[in-house]
């Protein structure tokens, strides 16, 4: 009896001590996660899509001298702004001014074979010295040669005396003849020593060095005292403005890019600025290796912050108008590269993922097909929910 009375203790025992653990468990049940709401709008917004590109300068070319010598001066020095028709350099001009004076020697003496007087610049005479000479030899010729034709007839003179007199008058008829064709050659003589007056003339000026757009050095390539032969740089200029864009776009993109049409982009040498270039050409093809179109723009306006070779993000509006629905960002719980909303359905809080956070001015996009616009979603304690989580709503409507 002892026995059975131990046993039937020990059951009491045990069902007071499992009755104790349910109402304590029931005592832990967790309250509901207080909750604040917002409603999932749709909204309208435009598609980009990002491209890199650098800026360029407008024109760059390196300075030189068309003329060897030995540079002289450098006026402008790195860094220095330039304007167009400045002068750049000057080479020592002693040498080829004694080149010119000699053309010019040259070229007077021919002159003078042609009887005119240097200072009669372009002209061209009609006859020559020796073509009047020739002439006047040949007339008096033709005169005694006719007499003698007359005279033959008659018998005063011999007809040996009438063939000799015909032979000279042909004599000094090619002699004549000759002279216009000395005259031509002289001529051509005086038309290339003009030319070879006016190349000394320029080798001359060339020895000047201008600029010949405005812009600023760049680059500075000799020194003063320097032995330079034709076409040895000098200094590098660059034109800064208007600055060129080139940028590579995309082949899903080419169809969005047009001459005429307007870029946006941004550049980490300036943060926080927006800057716009108009598009002035496309390259006709795509780069076979790595599928994207050239495309070259020209900034709006001068900016004085931004310089050639800096790198740029271009964005690229692929769509001005795509309905999608939005959630305010506060809405969006990120952990270990997860992206969750929570959707509040009745009393209990509905997980959905997103792969990526696109948006702007405080809403983010939400995927095709994973919330409806209308739907309430949670702004507050979102840290808290988990999919099914109890929760209770205290407002609705707030962003956050």
């Amino acid at each position: 009896m002892k026995s059975t009375s131990a046993v039937l203790l020990a059951f009491a025992l045990l069902a007071g001590c499992s009755r104790k653990q349910e109402t304590v468990k029931a005592a832990k049940a967790p309250d509901p996660i207080t909750v604040r709401t917002s409603v999932a709008e749709s909204r309208t917004v435009e598609r980009t899509l990002a491209a890199t590109g650098s800026l360029l300068p407008d024109e760059t070319v390196v300075v030189t001298a068309e003329v060897p010598g030995r540079l002289l001066k450098i006026n402008y020095d790195f860094g220095q702004p330039v304007k167009k028709g400045e002068v750049v350099a000057e080479l020592d001009k002693q040498e080829l001014g004694f080149q010119l004076e000699r053309a010019r020697g040259t070229l007077a003496q021919a002159l003078a074979r042609l009887g005119l007087d240097p200072k009669q610049e372009g002209a061209e005479p009609e006859t020559t010295p020796a073509m009047r000479q020739a002439w006047n030899q040949m007339e008096d010729a033709r005169s005694k040669y006719e007499n003698a034709a007359k005279l033959v007839k008659t018998g005063d003179i011999s007809q040996e005396r009438f063939v000799e007199m015909e032979k000279m008058f042909r004599a000094r008829e090619a002699g004549f003849e000759a002279t216009q064709d000395d005259k031509r050659t002289q001529l051509a003589q005086l038309r290339s020593l003009r030319a070879d007056v006016k190349l000394a003339e320029k080798r001359l000026r060339d020895a000047t060095v201008y600029a010949p757009f405005d812009g600023s050095i760049s680059e500075k390539h000799a020194t003063v005292g320097q032995y330079l032969k034709e076409n040895v740089p000098i200094v590098t200029l660059v034109k800064t403005y208007p600055m060129r864009l080139r940028v590579e776009i995309p082949e899903s993109a080419v169809a969005q890019v047009k001459a005429g049409g307007t870029l946006n982009f941004v550049t980490d040498a300036v943060p926080g600025a927006t800057f716009q270039a108009v598009v002035r050409e496309v390259n006709p093809s795509l780069d076979s290796r790595s599928r994207t179109l050239t495309a070259e723009a020209r900034l709006t306006s001068s900016d004085a912050r931004l310089r050639p070779g800096s790198f740029v993000q271009v964005k690229l509006i692929t769509d001005k108008a795509v309905a999608v629905v939005a959630v305010p960002k506060s809405a969006i719980f990120t952990v270990a590269g997860l992206n969750k909303i929570f959707t509040i359905e009745g009393d209990k809080a509905v997980e959905h993922r997103i792969e990526e956070i696109l948006g702007s001015n405080g809403w983010v996009e939400v995927p095709e097909g994973k919330i409806k616009a209308g739907a309430a979603v949670a702004i507050s304690n979102v840290a808290l929910l988990s999919n099914g989580a109890q929760v209770r709503v205290v407002s609705t409507g707030g962003k956050g």
